[in-house]
């Protein structure tokens, strides 16, 4: 893939803040001009900055500006632009967005709206899934009754989960352990649901106690391949969201990491995809494996894949959206070493992870071998009280687990945020717990006591200078070759990129 000039002038970034920055930077390697939109909270957003051309598309709320669809399209037609990169949220897994695009003769850079349709809901999903033989959690389809959900949940067994069918980020989703609780916990979650996504569809699934969450991404072109990059471990939860990502799964062997992408590229193969995607699994402790739902877009969590494989996967979507075939086969991703990604969030972990908007006074991001952040903000930025509170990805890159987990907290004493409050103080907790580190935690290690603190905030200094010395040590490891007990992989193919790219972009601070 790449081998042709990419035949895109412009491409559109719908969207903001770290995402649009992540895709604009790709956008500009490939020879292309990126176009930002922005509400009038993001007038002076990194990702305004950044971009060649900005089009304002409303004020400061989602659903009149970032969320109208009528105002993307008109800002990429003013812009003359080739092409429209969704990013993550907002209208990326809009299949009328994605049509609309498509009608208006611009380039959709993601899977066909029809396949998103598919996939968006999670009960129509979950058949899919099941025709093409993939394991699923016990469960039901819609709901349209209490007295239907009642027998289910007698049927399947509490405790129980009910769930928006067009759901994410926990919305719409309430564990019930007793049948006296069952109604208003149903009526709970459809009034969320509807209030989140405009639909209060509910189902049931059987609640797992210890699961793990997993992840398999695919890449599909238009030319009928389709591709696994292994696996992501996102089990690292708060509320439902994931705040910590890294692959591979310290809990995945080869044969179950091979079962898994198998399903995953059925599943895909099924609804005819293309473009990046994630299939979403949980996984119990007896190595059982169920189906949870397609995301049919870029993952936040997409750079622990870059960093094992070396696939730059936002320009693979371009390429892809461009009519290009995926140019390498599937033996040729390979794997090494290991990614950790935290979500750093403006909130303050103090007050119940409270969004803490406002002015940065100071920001330097760390650096050196093995680091990279993907940013939105920068000294002096107002951060804005409308939108997700997560501004950076801190993302570190060793030879094995031990070393990535390392470089991550020598990373989070590095990191300097003035002026707002942050989640840091707790991933330096996590990094240092020693269950984490033997990778012993399930969906549930992050409880409402663990969440309580004490965080402390701050890397001890014998413990940054130790992680220093270590993070050093590693380093003149991988200049020699050494691999400090990581799974090797063969020096061919497009798993090869990952010794340079990561390498060389982590001393000038950040890869994209």
């Amino acid at each position: 893939m790449g081998d042709r000039a990419f035949p895109f002038r412009k491409v559109l970034i719908a969207n903001r803040g770290e995402i649009a920055v992540r895709v604009s930077r790709a956008v500009r390697e490939l020879g292309a001009l990126p176009v930002a939109i922005y509400s009038e909270a993001d007038r002076d957003a990194l990702h305004v900055r950044v971009a060649g051309e900005a089009y304002l598309v409303g004020p400061p709320p989602s659903r009149d500006s970032y969320l109208s669809i009528e105002r993307v399209l008109d800002a990429a037609k003013k812009a003359k632009a080739d092409a429209i990169h969704p990013g993550y949220g907002f209208l990326s897994e809009n299949p009328d967005f994605a049509q609309a695009v498509i009608d208006a003769k611009i380039a959709w850079v993601g899977p066909p709206p029809k396949a998103m349709e598919q996939m968006g809901s999670k009960t129509a999903a979950r058949e899919i899934a099941k025709k093409a033989g993939v394991p699923v959690v016990p469960g039901t389809p819609a709901l349209a009754s209490i007295e239907e959900a009642r027998a289910a949940a007698t049927k399947i067994g509490y405790p129980v989960l009910i769930k928006a069918s067009e759901g994410g980020g926990g919305k719409g989703m309430r564990r019930v352990d007793r049948p006296e609780d069952l109604e208003s916990a149903m009526r709970t979650a459809k009034s969320e649901a509807k209030s989140a996504f405009g639909d209060d569809t509910v189902y049931m699934e059987k609640y797992l106690l210890e699961p793990r969450h997993i992840e398999i991404q695919v890449l599909a072109d238009k030319h009928g391949k389709v591709l696994h990059l292994f696996e992501r471990e996102c089990s690292i939860q708060r509320r439902h969201q994931k705040v910590i990502e890294e692959s591979p799964s310290p809990a995945i062997d080869e044969s179950t990491r091979a079962k898994m992408c198998a399903v995953a590229i059925a599943c895909a193969k099924a609804v005819g995809y293309e473009s990046a995607g994630t299939l979403e699994f949980l996984y119990d402790a007896e190595k059982n494996f169920y189906f949870l739902e397609m995301n049919t877009r870029l993952q936040v969590e997409h750079p622990v894949t870059e960093a094992i494989t070396g696939v730059d996967l936002v320009k693979a979507m371009l390429r892809v959206a461009a009519g290009d075939p995926l140019a390498f086969e599937q033996e040729q991703i390979t794997r090494r070493g290991h990614a950790v990604e935290c979500r750093i969030y403006a909130e303050d972990p103090e007050r119940n992870f409270m969004p803490s908007p406002g002015k940065i006074t100071a920001y330097r991001a760390p650096a050196g071998p093995g680091v990279r952040v993907d940013g939105g903000v920068y000294a002096g930025y107002e951060v804005p009280v409308h939108y997700d509170p997560m501004i950076a990805k801190l993302v570190t890159f060793g030879l094995n687990r031990n070393a990535a987990i390392r470089r991550m907290l020598r990373a989070l004493g590095e990191y300097t945020i003035h002026g707002i409050k942050t989640a840091i103080p707790l991933y330096v907790k996590i990094m240092k717990d020693p269950e984490f580190i033997a990778g012993k935690f399930s969906t549930h290690f992050l409880t409402p006591e663990y969440l309580k603190g004490p965080f402390g905030g701050q890397v001890d200094p014998k413990e940054a200078l130790l992680a220093a010395a270590v993070a050093a040590f590693e380093r003149d490891r991988e200049a020699k070759g050494i691999s400090s007990g990581a799974e090797s992989a063969p020096d061919s193919g497009a798993g090869n990129h990952w010794r340079w790219s990561f390498r060389e972009t982590g001393r000038r601070g950040g890869w994209t």
